[in-house]
């Protein structure tokens, strides 16, 4: 599996994905899901991919090659969305190519992107791209994206992340995001990859890779739990003999009907 998450801001973009692909308990496999392309100072995009790794890498070697659709390719898009176009039918010309055969072997069509960047003379601009290869712009209101394991790492990005979030605290989220997924999914793994994009700098000075060794996430891992632990342990605990109102709340409201209770008695005769 994989988790891959993406903000767009208004300082710039945030991008980080892990790298693992399987975990059997002997089969652990470690392939790159971010791939960044860039053009002198004209244009950077970075694309994170979740899915049947075969696909995805399908998809990113016509993107690569400068296929062109209808004359267009993301190195001569005239915009960021019409970058996305190009992401969203290199996705159909694939599935056109192997959908059958997939089927034929049991196994769905399945591929999800993130896509995103800046043309000169635009704002940075983030894409969800789906396995049809239609997609959604992040807004505002919704300023990031995650694909894969999503689950695990999504509270703290609802409680921290907004657009004008500064790009510091957005990255540091977005690692204890990536913390929060690792810890409760075997199939999300390290190294990491991480790119932290300025607005208006077409520049890759901070494109990293995370490893074990890395002390600052290495803090932020053991950092992260001690102060969770401490929260949880800093709020009272329910007083169950001496506190009516406590008791009061717990109890289920008569509208909704007691709680089942079902007990063994020991078998029928």
């Amino acid at each position: 599996m994989t988790y891959c998450v993406a903000i767009c801001l208004e300082e710039g973009l945030v991008f980080l994905s892990d790298t693992r692909t399987n975990a059997g308990v002997d089969d652990i496999g470690t392939f790159r899901k971010m791939t960044i392309y860039k053009k002198s100072d004209q244009r950077i995009f970075t694309l994170l991919s979740a899915g049947n790794l075969a696909i995805s890498q399908a998809v990113k070697e016509i993107i690569q090659q400068g296929d062109l659709f209808d004359g267009v390719n993301i190195w001569n898009a005239k915009n960021a969305y019409e970058a996305a176009l190009v992401v969203g039918m290199a996705i159909r010309k694939v599935k056109t190519r192997d959908e059958k055969a997939l089927a034929d072997a049991g196994i769905d069509f399945n591929c999800n992107f993130i896509f995103g960047g800046q043309i000169f003379g635009e704002k940075p601009r983030l894409f969800n791209i789906y396995s049809a290869g239609n997609f959604v712009e992040s807004t505002h209101e919704t300023c990031y994206f995650q694909i894969g394991e999503a689950k695990y790492g999504k509270p703290i990005l609802d409680r921290v992340i907004k657009h004008h979030t500064p790009l510091d605290l957005a990255t540091k989220s977005a690692l204890i995001s990536m913390d929060s997924t690792l810890k409760s999914n075997i199939s999300v793994g390290l190294p990491l990859d991480l790119f932290v994009y300025e607005a208006h700098s077409y520049s890759l000075n901070k494109a990293i890779t995370i490893d074990e060794s890395n002390p600052y996430f290495g803090m932020i891992r053991k950092l992260w739990g001690q102060k969770l632990t401490e929260i949880v342990m800093s709020i009272q605990e329910p007083n169950w003999e001496s506190n009516p109102e406590f008791l009061a709340i717990m109890s289920p409201p008569e509208k909704i009907g007691p709680i089942t209770l079902v007990e063994n008695t020991g078998p029928k005769l």
